[in-house]
Parts: C-alpha cells; structure tokens; sequence
C-alpha cells in the first residue's frame, strides 16, 4: 500500500506545524502554546510527551495518521475520551491518533439505532437519545469516552436490563493497521467483531459505532443512599442478600468512602465516612419505590436522596468527584460472590485510605449481563456477581499519592482468594502482563490473540492492555 506521505520534519511556512499529506484536521506539537493541555488526559498521573498529537475531523484523517505513522516507524497511541485510568491514550516520541474532535452522534429513533464517533462522550450519546426517551448502556459518568467504555466491555446503570454496550453493539467502522477502512459486524468481519466486544483497542481505530438503543426514561427512579461506614458490614450483608433477587430493572453501584460535596448533600455531611449505594430503577416508577423500600428502610440511613429524576442528570451526577486532571491509581477484580468473610475484608480495609477522595466502587453485574453465553463475545467473567475497584485518587500537589497507592495494593493483596477474573476497562498502567489473560479467560484470550495476529501482526496497536499476537 502507498500514500503520499509527508516527512514529519517538513513543517509549513504558515503554521510552522508538521504536515501529513492530506491531513486536514490540526497537527499539534511541542512548540505550540497549547501542546500541555492537548497531551492531557483524564489522569494527571499520566505524563507522556507524543511527538506529534493529530487531531483528526473525520475517517480519511485517520487514515491518513496511521499510514504517517507506520511510514515513520512511530508509536501509535488512539486517543478517544482519553479517560482511561492507566493512560494509554498518550505516548512518549511518537504519535496521537486523537479522535476527540469527532463527537457526532446520529439518533434513528424509528429502528432505534445511534450512530455514534470514536471520540465522542458518553454524555454526547445521553443527550441525543434521550431527546427521544432512548439509551443504551454507557457508564456511570458523562465525560467517559464512547470508544473506550465499549470496546472494552462497558459497565454502566443499565447493564442488568440491557446488557454491556458490547452487548449493545450493531457495527463498527475502524481504521486498520494496514490503513484500511473496515466494517466489522455479524456478517462483516464477524471474528473481528466479535473480538472487539471486549478486547479492547487491539485491533484497529473504531471511527465510528452503531448501537442498539431501548426505551429508557427520560424520567427513571434514581439516587443514592447513605450509612454511616460504622455500619457499612451490616449494611453490605443486607444489600448481598437484597440484590441477589432484584429484578433486572435495578441497577446499583456501592460506594466506600467520604460523603462528597455536592450541592444535593447536606453540607454537615461533607467528608464524613459513609457507605453509599447508588441506585437506577428503569422501569416504572412505582414499581421501583416497591422495590428499594426495604434497602431505603434498613438501618435508618443518614441519607436518601432516592427520587424521580432526568436519567441524563443522573448520569452525569458524579462527573465533578472524578475530574479531569486528577491523580488516578487503581487495583480491581471480580468477584463470584459476597461471602460474609469477604464483606469482613471489604469493611476493614474500605475505609483506611489517606486521601478524602481516594473511594472504593463495586458495581452489581448478573441479570442480562450474565445471561449471554461466555464467548459469545470477548467480555469475560459474566458469572461474576460484582467488580470492584479500590481507587486512590489525590489533586496535584498533595502528598496522599504513595500512602493510598500502598494502600490499593493491601486492599488488594487482602482480597486474595476472592479474585476471580478482572474487567479491562478498570486495569491499571502497571499491571502483570498476566492480568490481561485474567480479565478473558484462557479460551477467549487464545481467540483474541488469533484475531490479533490477523488483523495487526506487527501489534502496531500496543498502547492499550495489550493483547500480543503470535
């Protein structure tokens, strides 16, 4: 394959910039004003010096950067919503493929279908499909990349009703190694599509997404619920017990840590410790209060902030206690079940962080999720009935970053035995490789690498939690 390519020293006399042949997005270097902030990502542990950031406003951009790159022998590293805790959207001296100019969203409310770009954000797929009381599972907090969340596997409110986004997913267009346009679906490139629900941005640039969308809302029953963590082990064995026959129409995450700031928490709240669990009914509203009224009942909480609400708000409710820019390190698994010695381990340890930021999220799986047969797709460890993260989390300038580093990794060296596989998505930078294998299983993990070895042989695509090919 050739393409009229630019050498990467060659620079404008107008902009002075690098030029790619027919690029016509904006190509940002370290000599620009805003080279820092367009190097950023979402976790301001991260901090990686590209050569060259491209930034691209369509598909024949991205073709166009691959083909630069692989001409150039660059790194490549594909930056969507750039929210991915261990950073691989960025690299060191090579080049950024970033997609996050590309946020349009198409919404055919008829066949109830979103056509949606690599880089745009969960909240830019909320608002279009929730003009038309539609949605399809996309996370828990609106400034998530679209691209990320799905092709790894995509946790979100409405999973138990609606399966993950991958579950979710029609098509996608990517953006090969060999700079090749593809459309990977059931009956285009089926083992391709099949691997990218789930094995993450090994394969390719996805350009673009074509979703499967359901009546959700506007208006769903939603909120959390706050304990005193003195109570968070009783709390915890009730909710185990609770859950494990609720109907699929409740989805709920748990919340270890301090009460955050928020305008809707009473102020005398703020950073005391407290156990939260997060809830989303979507279906009716009376069936709902039905529902969460035992949980709402248990132990009187401090807190109930359940109530009718705009299902857009509500996803994007938590955006301001994870914010762009923070310092991220996070330890994760799954978990088959919540025993009462490891609801023991969990209280012990949830609450000994540094940091008033630093938190513990485990996120309810089963229902629909754990009704698709294993390997129907790459997403692994469907029978698991929680996923769990121990996230340390510190603002630049304070020194709780080696102090709740430590602490994920007792938490997570305490969880030992209880581990039973991992969600892609929530591994962190520096992670045993072995960890990769874990988060698919062996059977799957063996098809990814054949896929892999297929359709990106020389592993041109490694920034990501790498599935190596033979």
């Amino acid at each position: 394959m050739t393409t009229m390519i630019a050498d990467v020293g060659h620079r404008s006399q107008d902009t002075g910039v690098a030029e790619i042949g027919d690029f016509r997005g904006r190509l940002i270097s370290a000599d620009q004003a805003d080279y820092d902030t367009t190097r950023a990502v979402w976790n301001g542990a991260i901090d990686r010096r590209p050569r060259l950031i491209a930034r691209c406003i369509g598909t024949s951009d991205v073709i166009t950067a691959v083909r630069f790159a692989r001409g150039h022998d660059l790194e490549i590293a594909i930056r969507g919503g750039g929210h991915n805790v261990a950073g691989t959207a960025v690299c060191d001296d090579g080049i950024v493929v970033d997609l996050s100019a590309m946020r349009g969203v198409r919404v055919d409310p008829v066949n109830r279908r979103a056509w949606v770009q690599g880089g745009a954000l969960w909240g830019d797929v909320d608002h279009e499909t929730q003009a038309q009381g539609l949605a399809t599972t996309g996370g828990i907090v609106s400034h998530t990349g679209v691209a990320g969340l799905t092709l790894g596997g995509g946790v979100g409110w409405l999973m138990r009703k609606h399966g993950l986004t991958v579950d979710n997913l029609v098509a996608a267009e990517l953006v090969t190694a060999d700079g090749e346009l593809l459309r990977a679906s059931e009956d285009e490139h089926p083992d391709l599509f099949w691997a990218l629900r789930g094995g993450g941005g090994n394969f390719g640039v996805v350009t673009s997404f074509e979703f499967r969308l359901h009546a959700v809302g506007p208006t769903v029953l939603a909120g959390p619920i706050l304990w005193d963590a003195n109570h968070a082990a009783d709390v915890l064995r009730f909710y185990r017990d609770f859950v494990r026959d609720a109907p699929d129409e409740l989805g709920t995450v748990v919340r270890f840590g301090t009460a955050p700031p928020l305008p809707v928490i009473p102020e005398y709240l703020h950073w005391r410790p407290v156990m939260i669990v997060g809830s989303c009914y979507v279906g009716p509203i009376e069936d709902g209060e039905k529902t969460l009224r035992p949980l709402r009942a248990f132990r009187t909480p401090l807190l109930d902030l359940v109530g009718p609400k705009p299902y857009a708000a509500f996803q994007s409710a938590l955006d301001s206690t994870v914010v762009h820019g923070w310092n991220y390190y996070w330890k994760s698994t799954h978990l088959s079940e919540l025993r009462d010695d490891l609801i023991d381990v969990i209280a012990g340890h949830a609450f000994s962080s540094s940091s008033p930021r630093s938190y513990v999220a485990m996120f309810h799986l089963k229902g629909a999720v754990s009704r698709v047969a294993e390997g129907e797709t790459a997403f692994g460890n469907r029978q698991a009935s929680h996923a769990i993260t121990l996230d340390a989390v510190w603002r630049p300038g304070e020194d709780y970053g080696d102090r709740d580093t430590a602490w994920t990794k007792r938490f997570f060296a305490a969880l030992g035995h209880f581990r039973d596989g991992v969600y892609v998505n929530f591994l962190g930078g520096d992670e045993d490789p072995d960890r990769v294998r874990e988060a698919y299983g062996d059977s799957v993990y063996d098809r990814l690498v054949d896929v892999k070895t297929t359709y990106d042989p020389d592993n041109v695509f490694h920034h990501n939690q790498n599935i190596r090919p033979v």
